[in-house]
């Protein structure tokens, strides 16, 4: 059993070590950097849509201010539209959750290395996507298998 433990001990030392390797320190910075104002953008947009999706009655929102009631499909259109707004809310609170883990991997020295595989995340990606958790081809088959 102590070799199995120290097996494991050995292998989590190598992933670490080679993604230390990887990203050198100023590499590593701008990711940080990359991640950070993606996060504050992110969080602006929540807030602007909070803001405007809460702030405003169903009157207002259909830019009805007679004294006359709103019709049933306005009333529906405006629920509707303040549904889908805070879904949007809801997916981009996601992404600040993977911005957060991405930024505790940098630190911990695991930053672009797949948590399913173990192998490199290419650069390309995590260009594209600095807050990526695994490979393409890991991501891909994990929402196949959610699809299911």
């Amino acid at each position: 059993m102590a070799k199995v433990s120290l097996k494991k001990t050995t292998v989590k030392k190598k992933t670490t070590k080679n993604s230390k390797k990887r990203f050198n320190k100023k590499e590593l910075t701008l990711y940080r950097e990359k991640l950070l104002n993606l996060k504050d953008d992110i969080l602006n947009q929540i807030n602007d849509i909070a803001k405007e999706t809460f702030r405003k009655t169903q009157k207002e929102m259909s830019g009805d201010n007679s004294g006359y009631g709103l019709h049933i499909a306005d009333a529906a259109s405006d629920n509707y539209e303040r549904d889908f707004n805070l879904d949007l809310v809801a997916g981009e609170r996601k992404i600040v959750f993977q911005i957060d883990a991405a930024l505790k991997r940098i630190d911990e020295g695991s930053y672009g290395i797949c948590k399913v595989s173990g192998k490199p995340i290419k650069k390309a990606r995590l260009k594209a996507i600095p807050y990526a958790s695994c490979t393409k081809k890991c991501q891909e088959q994990i929402e196949k298998e959610n699809k299911i």
